[in-house]
């Protein structure tokens, strides 16, 4: 789903954040079998070589307590363009959609190639994949609830 129109407009830093916002292509599989959801630039970017970019999707996502979504470079721009994500696999968990930035999706892109790479406007730049994960016996996390938003967890 997508964030709140204020949030967007909080997060896009941009005069046509509204046309921006009611153009955002919710993320869907490419096939049947895809197992990733393919995330569309809201905008168009310029990621220089050897700079980095950090992209707000628009998008929010709920998902069951043991899941978690992972967001990936589509394969194509990793292998023609050697771009990867900043932090190598964005780690979304499921109670971040509670956070103070409603859970708003970013991502942060270094281009690690020789050449420049133009991101189009509605183009899939990256893809989400859902996750089940496992608890070990005696868990016991240090917080209860998630309070800030991206990078919030740390201690």
């Amino acid at each position: 789903m997508k964030v709140s129109l204020d949030q967007f407009k909080n997060d896009f830093h941009s005069s046509d954040y509204l046309k921006t916002y009611n153009e955002i292509i919710m993320p869907i599989r490419a096939t049947n079998l895809s197992a990733g959801y393919d995330f569309y630039s809201p905008s168009e970017y310029l990621l220089k070589s050897g700079e980095s970019i950090k992209i707000p999707t628009g998008i929010r996502v709920k998902m069951q307590d043991n899941e978690w979504l992972g967001i990936y470079i589509r394969s194509s721009i990793g292998f023609k363009y050697n771009v990867r994500p900043k932090n190598s696999v964005g780690i979304i968990d499921s109670d971040y959609i509670n956070a103070k930035n409603e859970g708003h999706i970013w991502v942060a892109l270094y281009n690690h190639g020789e050449e420049d790479l133009i991101i189009k406007k509605g183009e899939p730049f990256a893809q989400g994949i859902f996750q089940k994960y496992l608890l070990v016996e005696n868990d016991e996390p240090k917080e209860i609830h998630r309070n800030g938003g991206i990078g919030s967890t740390n201690s």
